[in-house]
């Protein structure tokens, strides 16, 4: 599982390389853990309204760590502590959190200059950051949904895909032995715009490995622990 990435220090990016026509007001922070408030890019959910002002795509901040949009008012402190920033491809679609996500195909992508992830052949935990070859951003296959909060405003949240990587000639070494060997999706930038408008019945097609040779892996220490986290539904 990515549970620590670095989003994109340079925001003009996001119009370069996915799409975006303007830059949101705020980008969170760069090195991003779950529940943190994190960028991700989206077709709008009005885009199919007709309206020809609707971009093709936005640029969204949301919590990293996706809380669907099924969860009642008295189940968001139970959900907000889950581990959901990270969705498993092969269970989402009968997932009760991530299920209402796949079945509309609310597909996003996450840019990301860098993930980290442990290396535990020494017998203890590297964490080791992954970035592309040849420097440009990575944009990572998710899921959002939005839910309501205690106030009753609509929140937006994201999630990572996940497939698995037992077989995978880098990330097979990653995570502890023993365990199943995970890794996010990196879609091809051609792709991007496919993901953001395929239907369900095609999210699969696009949940492939990302080519190894394309990825340079440091070894490199994180930054200190993560700041503490507001709970689901609580005022930003």
């Amino acid at each position: 599982m990515c549970s620590h990435y670095q989003t994109l220090k340079d925001a003009e990016l996001l119009l370069q390389k996915f799409g975006v026509r303007r830059k949101p007001a705020a980008v969170g922070k760069y090195d991003m853990w779950p529940r943190y408030e994190g960028l991700f890019v989206r077709r709008p959910p009005e885009h199919d309204a007709g309206d020809e002002a609707v971009p093709d795509r936005e640029a969204c901040v949301g919590r990293w760590g996706l809380i669907s949009a099924m969860t009642r008012a008295d189940g968001l402190d139970k959900a907000g502590k889950l581990s959901t920033f990270n969705a498993r491809a092969e269970t989402a679609p009968a997932s009760f959190t991530f299920g209402n996500a796949w079945r509309r195909a609310q597909h996003c992508i996450v840019p990301a200059d860098a993930i980290f992830e442990p290396d535990w052949r020494s017998g203890r935990a590297v964490a080791t950051r992954f970035a592309r070859a040849d420097g440009e951003p990575m944009g990572i296959a998710g899921l959002w949904d939005r839910y309501r909060d205690a106030a009753g405003q609509w929140r937006d949240t994201y999630t990572m895909l996940t497939i698995n990587a037992d077989n995978d000639p880098v990330f097979r070494h990653y995570h502890q032995a023993g365990h199943e060997k995970r890794m996010v999706v990196i879609l091809a930038e051609g792709a991007y715009g496919e993901w953001l408008n395929a239907d369900a019945s095609r999210s699969r097609e696009f949940l492939v490995p990302f080519p190894s040779e394309r990825l340079v892996a440091t070894p490199a220490q994180p930054p200190s622990s993560p700041a503490p986290i507001q709970p689901a539904g609580s005022p930003p």
